[in-house]
């Protein structure tokens, strides 16, 4: 208990600077725990979403089904559903175009596929920026809180006829307390953004995978396109 006392006494009773200090980091802390929460809940539905979507996929269904089911669902594709319903539409659209060649058809599915992809993918990187700014400049932070609070320290024993570790002892801690909440608001941000990279760079790879697989299996589907006379 007295320990918590004197912690809170020394954060009351540091320099308006280590305050502002102390404050900016206990911000980015609960900013960055936020964006963590968020972000594990969305990859994980994500990472869901893309598993259960695949189970389906290679069930043997009928294609055109699939997609009249996602298309008539209210809710919005994402994820590699997002990808499949994206492709498929544009696979339709440029098949029913006059004089429309094979390889027209797979180029432009394949080219909405990518673009669904690539916001996908923005989606999801959404928010790590912020984690790695949090990472890498709060011990910078707190260093700047901790250079303040010593060369107050030093200033301290200008005062002074002799220096004791009263006089000091404060100043110190004050400024060890800055660097400490650096550190917290740093790891966790660090941890979580070298995970969540991880997992999104994953998620990339499978939807480079299924949409070359699936732009495989339209193209033996595009053979149906008659192609022009000459």
């Amino acid at each position: 208990m007295n320990v918590d006392l004197s912690l809170v006494s020394l954060i009351l009773e540091a320099s308006l600077v280590v305050q502002l200090v102390m404050a900016l980091l206990l911000l980015a802390s609960v900013a960055s725990w936020a964006v963590i929460i968020e972000k594990s809940r969305m990859l994980k539905q994500s990472i869901d979403a893309a598993d259960a979507f695949e189970s389906r996929f290679w069930s043997g269904g009928d294609l055109a089904s699939m997609y009249r089911e996602l298309a008539g669902d209210n809710a919005r594709s994402f994820g590699m559903a997002g990808i499949f319903e994206a492709g498929f539409r544009e696979f339709g659209r440029v098949k029913k175009q006059a004089g429309a060649t094979a390889d027209h058809v797979i180029e432009g599915a394949r080219r909405s596929m990518r673009v669904s992809q690539m916001r996908e993918v923005d989606r999801l990187e959404n928010n790590l920026a912020f984690l790695a700014t949090v990472g890498s400049t709060s011990p910078y932070v707190g260093l700047f809180g901790t250079v303040w609070g010593i060369m107050n320290s030093f200033l301290s024993l200008a005062n002074v006829q002799s220096a004791t570790l009263g006089v000091v002892a404060p100043y110190i801690a004050e400024a060890l307390i800055a660097t400490a909440m650096g550190l917290f608001a740093a790891i966790p941000a660090v941890i979580a953004f070298n995970r969540y990279a991880d997992k999104v760079s994953r998620l990339e790879v499978r939807f480079d995978t299924f949409t070359e697989e699936f732009s495989a299996i339209l193209q033996r589907h595009a053979s149906q396109v008659t192609e022009p006379t000459a």
